[in-house]
C-alpha cells in the first residue's frame, strides 16, 4: 500500500488562503456599506433639493397670488398676453383664471408669453476661481394656484385655537347649502384613537377627561363649531336674538368624540345629546345632527348641550371623526329673504385647546349634482359646493437633476375689505354700580391687544 507523504507547511498554506478569503470577504462588505450610504446620502441631498425647489414654487406662488390680489383690488380685468414682455394686470389675472403649470412663471416674468417650460432655481456654489455654479440643477417645473375648493381645510393648535371662514361658492347661493359636514382629527400615526370615557352615570351620559399629562396623542379632541347668519335683509337685533323653532340666525355646537355606538346612539340624558341616528337624505347614515337640533342651541330656555358623536375606530377616511349638521333657516327669512350669501360665516375652535387636530368643511347641497369635481381620470359630478376664495391652494412640483418632489399648501385667502378678528370683545368683573364698559374692558384681535 502505497504511503501519501504530507508535504511541510501544507497547513499554514490553508489557514493564509482561508484568513485572505475572509479578509477580502470584509473588505467586500465594507465597500459595500460604504457605496451604499454614499448613495443613500446622494438621493436624501437630491431628494431634500427637489423638495426645497418645490418650497421656492410656493413662495413664489405666495407672490404671484399677491399681485393678483393687488391688480383685482385695482379692478383689472383679464386681458390676453400680447408677447411685449411686459406683464400688466389685466395678464396678471388672465393667468388666474387660465391657470397651468406656467402661471406663477408668467405671473412674474420668469417665462415670457409665448414660451412655457421649468423656472430655474439658483443654487450657488462658488468655486476657487471666484465662478457661481449651479451644482444641482434645481427647478420648479409646475405650480398651479388655485382658488375654488372642494373643501375647507385648516389646523387648530393650542397656539392658534380659532379658524373664521366666509362661505362663499361657485355658481350655488347661499340659501342652496342644506348642511355642513365638519370632519377632524387625522390619525396620521396609526395609532389605535383612545378616546375620553363617555359612561352612562345613573340614566346620565357624562365624559371623563383623562388628565392633560396622560393624554394620548390619539386622543380626539372635543371641537366647537359656531354659524352666524341672516336673511336677505336684518337688523342687529335679529342677529343677537334668540332662536324662534327651527330658525336662528346663530348657533354654536359642541361636538364631543365617542368611540361607542352605543353610548353615541343612546345618549338623550341631561348632559349630552347622541346624534348617530341616521340621515335624513341618501348618503348620510351617521352622525346627523338636524336643523331643528341646531337652531335649539340658541334657544335660551334650554342649555345648549354637547352632541355625542361616534367615531369608528377602523375608519379608511382622511379623518376619524365627521358630523353632518343639517342648516336651520335664518330668523326672518319668511319676510326677509333667504340666507344671504354676504353674512354666511363658521368659526371652528378648539375649547379645550388640545390635542392639536386638521379639520375640513364641506357644504352639501339641496340639488345633486351642484358642481363637478375634477378627477385623476374623470370628472365627478357632486353634490359638494365648490368653495371660492376662502382659500389658497398652492401645487408645487420642483426637482433636482432627475428626482422630483411635489407639495400641496393651502394658504388663508387675505381680504383686506374684512379683517377677520378672533376675539371680539371680553369684560371682565364689572361690578354692580361701575359701567360694565369702564371696568376692565379688554378688545383682543388677531392683530393687537388694547387695553384703555
Amino acid at each position: 500500500m502505497k504511503k501519501i507523504k504530507m508535504l511541510k507547511g501544507a497547513a499554514s498554506f490553508y489557514i493564509v488562503a482561508f484568513s485572505t478569503l475572509i479578509l477580502v470577504i470584509i473588505a467586500t462588505s465594507f465597500a459595500t456599506v460604504i457605496l451604499s450610504e454614499v448613495t443613500r446620502t446622494m438621493n436624501d441631498d437630491l431628494s431634500q433639493s427637489a423638495y426645497d425647489s418645490a418650497l421656492a414654487g410656493v413662495e413664489d406662488a405666495k407672490l404671484a397670488y399677491a399681485n393678483y390680489r393687488r391688480c383685482v383690488e385695482a379692478g383689472a380685468t383679464a386681458t390676453a398676453p400680447n408677447g411685449d414682455g411686459n406683464v400688466t394686470c389685466g395678464e396678471i389675472v388672465y393667468w388666474m383664471e387660465n391657470p397651468n403649470c406656467d402661471m406663477v412663471g408668467h405671473i412674474l416674468g420668469r417665462i415670457r408669453d409665448n414660451e412655457s417650460g421649468e423656472v430655474e432655481v439658483s443654487d450657488t456654489v462658488s468655486t476657487n476661481d471666484g465662478d457661481v455654479t449651479n451644482n444641482l440643477n434645481q427647478a420648479y417645473t409646475c405650480v398651479e394656484i388655485n382658488t375654488h375648493l372642494n373643501d375647507y381645510r385648516a389646523s387648530l393648535t393650542s397656539s392658534s385655537q380659532v379658524r373664521v371662514m366666509k362661505a362663499e361658492f361657485e355658481n350655488v347661493n347661499a340659501a342652496e347649502i342644506r348642511a355642513v359636514r365638519l370632519s377632524w382629527y387625522s390619525n396620521r400615526e396609526g395609532e389605535k384613537p383612545t378616546f375620553n370615557n363617555m359612561t352612562n352615570l345613573r340614566g346620565d351620559y357624562q365624559v371623563t377627561f383623562m388628565p392633560i399629562k396622560s393624554i394620548s396623542v390619539a386622543t380626539p379632541p372635543t371641537i366647537e363649531i359656531a354659524m352666524v347668519q341672516t336673511a336677505g335683509s336684518f337688523s342687529f337685533a335679529d342677529v343677537i336674538s334668540a332662536s324662534s323653532g327651527t330658525t336662528t340666525d346663530r348657533a354654536t355646537l359642541y361636538l364631543v368624540p365617542t368611540g361607542n355606538f352605543d353610548v353615541a346612539r343612546n345618549a338623550s340624558g341631561k348632559n349630552y345629546i347622541g346624534v348617530q341616528q341616521g340621515g335624513t337624505w341618501t348618503g348620510e347614515s351617521n352622525n346627523v345632527i338636524t336643523a331643528a337640533q341646531v337652531a335649539k342651541t340658541n334657544d335660551r330656555t334650554i342649555r345648549n348641550l354637547p352632541f355625542g358623536v361616534w367615531c369608528p375606530e377602523n375608519s379608511s377616511a382622511d379623518f376619524l371623526c365627521s358630523a353632518t349638521i343639517e342648516l336651520p333657516q335664518p330668523l326672518k327669512a319668511s319676510t326677509n329673504g333667504q340666507r344671504n350669501d354676504d353674512t354666511f360665516m363658521f368659526v371652528v375652535t378648539l375649547p379645550y385647546a388640545q390635542p392639536d387636530t386638521d379639520f375640513a368643511m364641506e357644504f352639501i347641497c339641496y340639488n345633486n349634482p351642484c358642481s363637478t369635481k375634477a378627477g385623476a381620470l374623470s370628472v365627478e359630478k357632486t353634490n359638494i359646493a365648490t368653495i371660492r376664495g376662502a382659500q389658497v391652494l398652492i401645487d408645487s412640483t420642483g426637482r433636482a437633476n432627475d428626482l422630483y418632489r411635489r407639495v400641496e399648501v393651502r394658504l388663508e385667502s387675505s381680504d383686506v375689505t374684512f379683517p377677520y378678528t378672533y376675539y371680539a370683545m371680553e369684560m371682565l368683573n364689572p361690578s354692580k354700580t361701575e359701567s360694565a364698559f369702564t371696568k376692565d374692558m379688554t378688545v383682543t384681535s388677531e392683530y393687537n391687544n388694547y387695553i384703555p
